[in-house]
């Protein structure tokens, strides 16, 4: 794993990795929940993807296998093994949550993906738009 990176989705910190042999962006998993809950604090966001992670396990979902586990900075500058999916595995997690934020949060992993393409047209973009914070309010 390289490219530690931030993005930003209507003023919540969003963690994401970029897997240079996968060529995919992965992201947190409980920072997509928190934005999406609009919850004010990350252990309430971890308490809720806690609970849907298990009702999801308990119905077969796939979209539960399909996240790892890698380590990620904290806010307290630790590094912590966190819960982290693709764009199309946190796009089957959105429909699990009930909230007003599911669409915009869907256009913003949209607009990741697009800037992917972007970089894999003209290579000489890929280090502006990896080394810059992505922002949709």
């Amino acid at each position: 794993m390289e490219k530690d990176n931030l993005a930003v989705f209507e003023n919540y910190k969003i963690r994401r990795l970029y897997d240079e042999t996968t060529e995919t962006w992965l992201f947190s998993v409980v920072d997509i929940i928190q934005a999406l809950t609009q919850q004010p604090d990350f252990q309430s966001a971890r308490n809720y993807w806690k609970v849907l992670k298990n009702r999801l396990n308990k119905e077969g979902s796939e979209s539960v296998t399909k996240c790892n586990r890698l380590k990620l900075e904290a806010a307290d500058g630790k590094k912590y093994l966190t819960d982290v999916a693709t764009p199309e595995t946190l796009l089957r997690l959105i429909q699990s949550v009930p909230s007003p934020k599911a669409e915009p949060i869907k256009l913003w992993l949209a607009k990741v993906g697009h800037e992917r393409m972007q970089e894999m047209a003209d290579p000489s973009k890929s280090i502006d738009l990896r080394h810059r914070t992505c922002a949709i309010t």
